[in-house]
């Protein structure tokens, strides 16, 4: 590392880099946070919204519940005359009333009893008093926690437990009539539903500290204590917006949100500290904070290795300078491709000087390769006739001593083999059969009258290009593998034929067939050059050829005749077929 920077070069590109690199990170780690920030706050705002969505959707429902009891009253004549006659300033003056308004063929009516039954029970304890009110006093039921209820008669109209503040609860007030009066108001009913018992329903919300603040300025506490909480909350609703910044001290800044209650004159207020929010999160900034650490890291490992390589492949383009000038052409270890200037001039100098080093290899030993090619080559040229030479002094010999079927059998080899020769690598079909009909001839001749040959081969096939001597193999396979000596009738039969979508070869013999165990390993090592467990070396190299010049348009299936003997039939696409004759003619 310190050789590395001791390079002028590469030092202040460096230190640009660091610079760079460090500016992004923090950059993007900054603009990570704050979109974090601003996702949790907005998480902390949905919160509060739905945790202010329950509140009121307790009010209605305890209002709805008020509502449909209202109905329940007015609906049972002998309830709203026991109402009526609670009205009085005493429980005595309640239970005198009762009695004369009772009717004896019918059951007495509790109003208390029948607030408690249908209301106190229908509200979930929600609603936890409630008070028939006159011009100038008023009774009370209360619901303690266990829902027993207490009574109270002739209190003040203006006494503290009528006070409406939001440390209690939320009222609602019924205007109370007898429609058989003409509709003339005896009563108001106040149903208290407990601030404790609603603003307990949103225990489950995540809302942080949370207040609800009345208009006269009275206030309660969902979460969270103190007078600081107090004092912002009452700044939060005086402000008259919906959310905003407040500061508890310096770097202490506070978010916070409204909303104003449809139902009753309270705004909800939820108070987000943003560095509370921090602190709950703080595994999260950590993580990401080592994450923006550990990239900028390894961009700038990556930044060293690649400004230290380019380093190296500079030493390595002196040094190899350095070796041409002293004619030093000894093998070194080959640079590493590097897809930059450094890397693609130093590779090429180190090719440069293996090229040169094999060049004066080679023309020092040039003019002896040649002279040892151009000997093999008229070696060559003298072996084939030399053997035809001797072909024909055999041949002659036998018609001399009237051996006729000797010295057609020599003539026959002779002509195979000056076909082999002289032909080139890629024949037609047609020329491919007289090669293996001259080889079936010899074989006529080595077997007379116990081997015949039958060629069938439809024309279309004739002008196929295809490899030279393929087809000898396979029947010489029949040969070795099938032919029995002494068998009055083996046959070896080349059917051709054109099909929908290719053409087919089929070569079938009457010889003796393929086990089926050894047909199977056959099968499967056929197409596997490196395996030799079958032995048949002489099929794979025939599919091998094949495959070579017609690619996956070639196949070869083999399997065992019904009668007697094996059936391999070879087939090419026709697909295949014209790109081969295009290249062929190109």
């Amino acid at each position: 590392m310190g050789s590395f920077l001791q390079i002028k070069i590469y030092r202040h590109k460096f230190i640009a880099y660091v610079i760079f690199v460090v500016s992004i990170g923090l950059t993007l780690g900054t603009l990570t946070c704050a979109m974090l920030l601003n996702q949790w706050v907005g998480n902390a705002r949905i919160e509060a919204a739905n945790a202010f969505s329950r509140v009121e959707n307790e009010l209605q429902y305890d209002a709805d519940r008020i509502e449909a009891y209202m109905q329940r009253i007015y609906s049972n004549p002998g309830l709203l005359d026991d109402a009526r006659s609670f009205a009085s300033s005493s429980a005595e003056g309640y239970l005198t009333s009762r009695l004369d308004h009772s009717i004896y063929s019918q059951p007495l009516v509790s109003f208390p009893e029948d607030l408690k039954t249908y209301l106190y029970s229908w509200a979930q304890g929600e609603i936890t008093q409630i008070s028939l009110h006159t011009g100038e006093y008023g009774n009370v039921v209360r619901f303690n926690d266990n829902g027993i209820a207490s009574y109270t008669f002739g209190l003040p109209n203006k006494d503290e437990a009528f006070h409406d503040t939001i440390t209690k609860g939320f009222v609602y007030r019924k205007k109370l009539s007898n429609p058989t009066l003409g509709s003339q108001e005896f009563g108001e009913l106040r149903f208290l539903v407990s601030s404790e018992q609603v603003f307990r329903s949103v225990q489950n919300f995540r809302v942080g500290e949370a207040a609800a603040v009345s208009a006269a300025g009275d206030i309660y506490l969902i979460g969270g204590h103190g007078e600081d909480l107090e004092q912002m909350s009452r700044l939060a609703a005086a402000n008259g917006r919906t959310h905003g910044m407040i500061s508890r001290g310096m770097l202490k800044p506070i978010f916070y949100v409204t909303f104003a209650s449809t139902k009753f004159n309270f705004k909800f207020v939820s108070i987000i500290d943003l560095s509370t929010l921090i602190r709950q999160h703080a595994g999260m900034l950590i993580t990401l904070f080592l994450i923006v650490l550990a990239a900028m890291v390894s961009v700038l490992l990556l930044i060293v290795y690649n400004l230290r390589d380019d380093a190296l492949f500079l030493h390595r383009i002196i040094q190899s300078i350095g070796r041409v000038k002293t004619a030093n052409f000894t093998t070194s270890r080959p640079a590493r491709y590097r897809r930059n200037e450094y890397g693609m001039i130093a590779r090429e100098l180190d090719d440069m000087i293996q090229q040169l080093d094999k060049y004066i290899r080679n023309e020092y030993l040039l003019k002896i390769k040649q002279q040892e090619t151009e000997m093999k080559a008229l070696q060559n040229q003298i072996n084939p006739h030399f053997l035809y030479n001797t072909l024909e002094v055999i041949r002659s010999t036998a018609l001399v001593n009237r051996d006729t079927d000797t010295a057609d059998a020599i003539a026959t080899l002779g002509t195979l083999y000056r076909e082999i020769v002289k032909k080139e690598n890629i024949i037609s079909i047609a020329s491919e059969l007289e090669l293996l009909q001259k080889y079936l001839e010899i074989m006529e001749f080595k077997y007379p009258g116990r081997f015949y040959y039958q060629v069938n081969v439809e024309p279309a096939l004739l002008s196929i290009p295809t490899v030279k001597f393929w087809m000898q193999p396979l029947a010489e396979n029949f040969f070795i593998h099938g032919f029995d000596a002494g068998h009055e009738f083996n046959l070896y039969v080349v059917n051709g034929w054109e099909a929908d979508d290719g053409y087919v070869l089929e070569f079938v013999d009457n010889g003796q067939g393929i086990p089926a165990e050894r047909l199977n390993t056959v099968r499967r090592t056929l197409f596997n050059p490196d395996d030799a467990s079958s032995g048949s070396i002489g099929l794979r190299n025939v599919y091998t050829r094949l495959h070579f010049f017609y690619g996956d348009g070639c196949t070869i299936e083999i399997a065992n005749n019904e009668e007697a003997g094996v059936k391999i039939a070879v087939r090419i696409s026709k697909e295949v077929i014209e790109h081969v004759q295009v290249d062929d003619c190109g």
